[in-house]
């Protein structure tokens, strides 16, 4: 029988296109650790479905022979992949339930099946944490009101913190998994106590850090003020907004801390360099010592738009980092044009570092590697307190007055330690204390002019009015 060339085409044709709908990899897992919490699901993540850790798509199910099994439709290429009970903070581990790099297999594109074992999970896993002993957990679930949301919250306090009575500078850092503890981290960790305690102990004075958790699949959101249509984003400051409004007043109150923005660092690396760069910008009067490390600047192009509108009327201290082999040298070029456009805004190269190496990757071995030099070089200079005099919502009313002066205080900042004075032309001083006498009774003083001076410790400068009592 003899078959034409067009049928015979078209038989090709379907036969392929059946090969090609039939085409599945399987993942079979068939052994699992047995401190797997009873009820949790095993999920699947990877570069096949954007790297969701909870995607309900990815679930493995009982295959009835004592087996959890996925059946995926996938394209042929290589696969990049982790198992989790449904978030990055119950990732699968190693051995020694530690980080376990991600899995690998090269899929032909034909019906195959991959048989693994899961060891451990990162959370239950048989490892003992790496954190120092000065390191700490603030909370597991502190209550973050702007983002309706509870996050673990670590604290780092400097090796002679429980035997002195010295006040602290603070750093918040993001992704707090990855700060102190291999036994938690995503991809390794930062080792900023190991780095920290080893410059205490070459004479640095040290320094309070507290780093929050990222919030697993919320990380998009919550480290971006921007939204990125592929990818999210839009909670960035409602983040940064707990820092500023939540936890920072927390740890000033419960911990012996300087509380100045001269003495406040912010640190984040990729979209933590991101919402670190957007807290340095937005809110200098909260943060004036920044470590942006691999900033993601590519996610929204307002990271630089932001530093041509916002204000700068305060000295900053900013270091940058990339590395030349993140993104072919993307990451060097964006932070390099970010660099030209501080200089163009107004901030001047005492203010501005920006380190890159040939070496740099995307990744914590090398944020880890560099943190030692960028904490020294923040905190290298002291930087000049703001003037009290240029501080607003601090007045007196009613002046004149025929006795009692009030002073109106707006700022929440000069809450505590504003020190007032009130002296007679002469310079004789009449009255003086702190913060707490907001109404001066004039009343025994004789008609004239009088100066009341006002003052705080983590401001420069004198704030003067003259009073005229009638």
């Amino acid at each position: 029988m003899k078959i034409s060339s067009l049928s015979f085409s078209l038989t090709v044709l379907s036969i392929l296109l059946s090969t090609c709908l039939t085409a599945q990899l399987t993942i079979l897992v068939d052994a699992w650790p047995e401190d797997t919490p009873e009820g949790d699901q095993v999920y699947i993540a990877g570069n096949f479905q954007g790297w969701n850790p909870g995607d309900t798509d990815y679930v493995l199910a009982d295959d009835g022979q004592g087996n959890l099994s996925i059946t995926m439709d996938l394209t042929a290429g290589n696969l990049i992949f982790k198992f989790t009970r449904g978030s990055w903070d119950t990732v699968e581990g190693n051995e020694q339930g530690q980080f376990l790099p991600d899995r690998t297999f090269t899929y032909g594109g034909g019906t195959e099946t991959l048989t693994l074992q899961i060891v451990s999970w990162e959370d239950v896993g048989t490892g003992s944490s790496t954190a120092a002993d000065n390191v700490s957990i603030l909370s597991t679930d502190f209550y973050m009101p702007q983002l309706d949301a509870n996050r673990r919250i670590w604290i780092y306090l400097p090796p002679d913190y429980d035997g002195s009575n010295l006040d602290y500078p603070v750093m918040y850092m993001h992704d707090g998994q990855n700060v102190f503890d291999a036994n938690t981290s995503f991809s390794g960790e930062w080792e900023v106590d190991e780095t920290l305690n080893d410059l205490h102990e070459q004479g640095d004075p040290g320094i309070i850090v507290v780093a929050i958790d990222n919030g697993g699949a919320e990380r998009i959101n919550e480290y971006s003020p921007w939204n990125n249509p592929s990818y999210g984003g839009g909670d960035g400051d409602a983040y940064m907004q707990f820092i500023i409004s939540t936890l920072k007043p927390y740890i000033d109150e419960n911990y012996r801390t300087l509380p100045g923005r001269e003495s406040t660092a912010l640190m984040g690396s990729s979209l933590g360099g991101l919402i670190s760069h957007y807290g340095a910008v937005e809110y200098e009067e909260v943060f004036s010592r920044v470590g942006i490390f691999s900033p993601s600047y590519w996610f929204a192009d307002e990271a630089y738009t932001i530093v041509t509108q916002a204000d700068h009327e305060q000295e900053m201290r900013l270091f940058l980092l990339a590395g030349e082999l993140e993104g072919s040298g993307s990451v060097v070029d964006d932070a390099e044009a970010m660099i030209d456009t501080f200089l163009a805004n107004g901030y001047t190269t005492d203010e501005l570092n920006l380190q890159t190496h040939a070496d740099g990757q995307h990744s914590e071995w090398y944020w880890r590697r560099e943190f030692g030099d960028a904490y020294q070089w923040l905190f290298a200079e002291p930087l000049s307190a703001p003037s009290l005099d240029k501080v607003l919502g601090i007045d007196l009313f009613p002046n004149p007055t025929s006795d009692i002066v009030t002073l109106r205080i707006e700022d929440s900042e000069l809450d505590t330690g504003l020190q007032l004075q009130l002296t007679d032309l002469f310079g004789r001083v009449l009255l003086q204390g702190n913060r707490g006498t907001l109404s001066l009774n004039l009343k025994a003083y004789p008609s004239g002019n009088y100066l009341l001076k006002a003052s705080h410790p983590d401001y420069s400068g004198v704030k003067v009015w003259t009073v005229v009592k009638q």
